[in-house]
């Protein structure tokens, strides 16, 4: 049976919301990265919950290969190395997880995380704001040894809802990267990690011909979003938008546990 069994007949306005959240990935990953909460929230609401996550993880890839084109010069990557491990236990856990979960769990399970990582980007900003007043190498590492800790829990989020941005996000943040190696190293962390997905995501289900059919035509608004990010990224007044990500992802959160 197809990922998408029962959605192959899209209403104009329910294309245009899924061509809009492509547009937003992009702008996250050359931007603001976590930003595309946003896009997993309109995904399932459109969507089945758990067709939309195979459905939204080849657009993710298209975004991540552009941020990966942009910003490559500027990873880190003593501090991908350091994370990959953790990463694919959280992965592995979040793959067995979907194989016994129905569409109503994983709708459940998306708005609660959805919900989660809108408390952990709040926490996010407040810990980065009180680490500009303590000394750098102590708070580089505390991340170091929280490194694990963050790896599992983002592996996770990004295996079940695509949502481990903002987890990665904190942990960049706190081991004091700046915008550019904050943004090229997790452009290629996530390439990385959503690629490494893709045949548990096809084993799954999740990944099928219709759903590809349906990415092909959603890709081509990645671009124009990621044109814009880059564009955007050094005059982006950061705080606002991130108040507005963490609004928008409450109530998406707030409309899957819900309906």
């Amino acid at each position: 049976m197809s990922a998408l069994s029962g959605t192959s007949a899209l209403t104009v306005w329910e294309f245009g919301a899924l061509a809009l959240a492509a547009g937003v990935v992009g702008f996250s990953k050359t931007a603001v990265s976590g930003a595309n909460t946003i896009s997993l929230a309109v995904f399932a609401a459109v969507l089945p919950a758990r067709a939309s996550t195979g459905v939204l993880l080849p657009i993710l890839i298209v975004g991540d290969v552009l941020a990966v084109l942009t910003y490559r010069r500027h990873a880190h990557w003593p501090t991908l190395w350091r994370l990959f491990p953790a990463v694919g236990a959280g992965v592995a856990v979040g793959t067995v997880f979907l194989m016994f979960a129905d569409d109503g769990t994983v709708r459940t399970s998306i708005g609660a995380i959805l919900l989660l990582m809108a408390a952990v980007t709040v926490w996010r900003r407040r810990a980065a704001e009180r680490a500009e007043a303590e000394d750098d190498q102590a708070s580089g590492g505390a991340a170091r040894l929280a490194a694990p800790s963050y790896g599992v829990l983002g592996g996770f989020t990004t295996m079940v809802a695509n949502a481990g941005g903002p987890v990665m996000s904190m942990y960049l943040l706190s081991a004091g990267f700046k915008k550019l190696s904050f943004l090229g190293t997790s452009a290629w962390f996530f390439l990385i990690v959503n690629t490494s997905k893709v045949p548990f995501s096809v084993g799954l289900g999740l990944i099928d011909g219709p759903s590809l059919l349906l990415d092909a035509a959603l890709a081509l608004f990645v671009i124009p979003g990621a044109l814009l990010g880059k564009a955007c990224v050094n005059r982006i007044n950061q705080r606002l938008f991130e108040q507005l990500v963490i609004g928008a992802t409450v109530l998406g959160g707030l409309q899957l546990l819900l309906r």
